[in-house]
Formats: structure tokens, C-alpha cells, sequence
């Protein structure tokens, strides 16, 4: 019971951070919106989004394309079923499923710490800030290399299975982080744009008004 209760304390504790930091990230997205009709577009398809595919399509998806012996269905049905075949072929994906997303948080903690501007006041912090780049592609490429060479020189029974999952989470990150800087850019453009326009018709309308 007590076991069960810290897990439970765990996940309430970490659901409610995650929510406070996207209801941050929301509002400061909301923020930016002029338009009634897109922040109703962007709370409504958002809210459906994260809580029906990121929390119930894309973990059953996960699990299927890891074991895909159990079925489509048989993934599904394990967020409500106790189906003891079921669970042990999960138990037997877990490392899989480990490996990968472990690759993608790495990169992604990574990232934040030598890519996204930041000021903490630490020693050398410029130092970090100037040459991120660097540092980052040199962390990843040395992250890749090791976690290939810790698994090709451990006794598990498929080590390619394991080398193909950090592969999968390596790549899903520059993926993400690929479309995620592409709509940065569009939106930076799109705010440029409106307040050049905004601001000729400043200049067009001065003389006259």
C-alpha cells in the first residue's frame, strides 16, 4: 500500500507541474493571438490533442510498435485490461521503450541547457551561450556513440532491437526539434511582417490624420 500510495503521490505531483508549465506556455502562446476565432481553435484542438493522442493514442502506439506480437487492439486494451500475456510482453519491451524515450529527454535537456538563451548568472555561462552549438552537436554525437557502445558490449538478448530504439529516439528528437524551429521562424516572419505593416500605415496615415 505504501508502495502504491508514493507511486500515486508521484504522478500528481508531476501532472501538476507539467500542467502549471503548459498552462504557461499556453498563455504566453494565447497572448500573441489577436484573433477570438484562433485562441478557440488553439484551446479546443490543443485540449482534444494532449489529452486523447499524447496521453491515449500515442502511449498505446508506443507500446504496439514495441511489441507488435499483442496486436493494435491488444495495446489498446491494456490501459484498462490485466491481461497477464499482455504484461509480460510489455515487461519484456520495457528497455526498448526506456532506451528511446531516454535518448529523446537527454537530447532534449541537452538542448535547453547549450541551445535556448538564459541567464543564471553562473561562472562562464557566456562561454556555454556562445559556442551552444558546439557543445550541443558534440554531446549528442558523443551520447549516440555511447549508448551503441554500452549495448554492444552488454548481454542483452537483442542488442539491435535496443541500438534501433536509441536510434528511433534520436532521431523523433531532431524531427520534432526540426519542425518546432521551422514554426519559430514562420511565426518570428509573421510578426515581422505585421508590425512593418502596422507601422507604414503609422507612416501613411500620419501626414493625413
Amino acid at each position: 500500500m505504501f508502495e502504491i500510495f508514493l507511486i500515486i503521490l508521484g504522478l500528481v505531483i508531476f501532472e501538476t507541474v507539467m500542467s502549471i508549465d503548459n498552462a504557461v506556455v499556453n498563455a504566453d502562446v494565447l497572448s500573441t493571438m489577436k484573433s477570438r476565432r484562433a485562441k478557440r481553435f488553439f484551446l479546443t484542438w490543443g485540449i482534444l490533442f494532449a489529452v486523447f493522442v499524447v496521453r491515449g493514442v500515442l502511449p498505446s502506439l508506443i507500446v504496439y510498435l514495441s511489441t507488435p506480437n499483442i496486436g493494435l487492439w491488444g495495446a489498446i486494451s491494456a490501459i484498462w485490461k490485466n491481461d497477464p500475456s499482455v504484461t509480460v510482453a510489455v515487461m519484456a519491451a520495457t528497455p526498448i521503450i526506456m532506451i528511446a524515450g531516454g535518448m529523446f529527454l537527454v537530447l532534449l535537456w541537452a538542448h535547453w541547457l547549450f541551445m535556448e538563451d538564459k541567464k543564471f548568472g553562473l561562472p562562464h555561462e557566456w562561454y556555454v551561450q556562445k559556442y551552444g552549438a558546439v557543445w550541443f552537436s558534440s554531446v549528442a554525437a558523443l551520447l549516440l556513440v555511447g549508448v551503441l557502445y554500452k549495448i554492444n558490449s552488454s548481454f542483452f538478448e537483442d542488442p539491435m532491437k535496443l541500438a534501433l530504439a536509441a536510434a528511433v529516439g534520436f532521431s523523433v528528437f531532431f524531427i520534432t526539434q526540426g519542425f518546432k524551429d521551422n514554426a519559430e521562424e514562420i511565426e518570428e516572419r509573421i510578426i515581422a511582417s505585421g508590425e512593418h505593416s502596422s507601422m507604414s500605415v503609422r507612416l501613411v496615415q500620419g501626414p493625413f490624420s
